[in-house]
């Protein structure tokens, strides 16, 4: 079974992350959720980073606002996926969050969804993972399906209510 890891830089990220774990359920992916600091418990963070590939994850997601350098530090130990989820905070509308996890320097990668984008950070990792496991990708086909569908009995419902 696909196994991901969900850090979050502190308790208080839970509601902007709770998507990504329902996304991850959803296709039956093993997640795991902690809360560990870049800042306040960097060796924590190390610890956690430098062991997940040994401990049976293949993808970590990290979320962290303000100064979120949480998905950076995590990439830094690692070279499994990481995937960054700016986390909306009092400031700038999360453009700081934003850019401390987008911006990382040549060969230390973290893929970076929206801020808030925890939904869309789990559907990166199922993604990912699909390259390895097919019945994931089956699983991910047939999800694109039932959106598109939706989108048609949107479509018509719509033009039922202009006739």
């Amino acid at each position: 079974m696909p196994k991901v890891a969900l850090i979050m830089g502190s308790k208080s990220d839970w509601p902007s992350v709770k998507g990504c774990v329902d996304v991850l359920r959803k296709f039956e992916i093993e997640v795991e959720v902690h809360v560990a600091s870049a800042h306040r418990t960097p060796e924590k963070v190390a610890k956690f980073a430098d062991g997940a590939r040994e401990n049976g994850f293949e993808v970590i997601i990290a979320a962290a606002g303000k100064a979120a350098h949480l998905a950076g530090v995590i990439a830094g130990h690692t070279t499994l996926p990481v995937i960054g989820i700016p986390i909306k905070s009092s400031l700038m509308d999360g453009l700081d969050s934003l850019l401390s996890t987008v911006q990382m320097p040549a060969g230390i990668p973290v893929a970076t969804v929206a801020v808030n984008g925890s939904d869309n950070a789990g559907y990166l990792a199922a993604q990912m993972l699909s390259l390895k496991y097919p019945e994931l990708a089956a699983k991910l086909d047939a999800h694109r399906v039932s959106m598109a569908e939706k989108i048609e009995e949107d479509d018509a419902a719509l033009n039922a209510e202009l006739a």
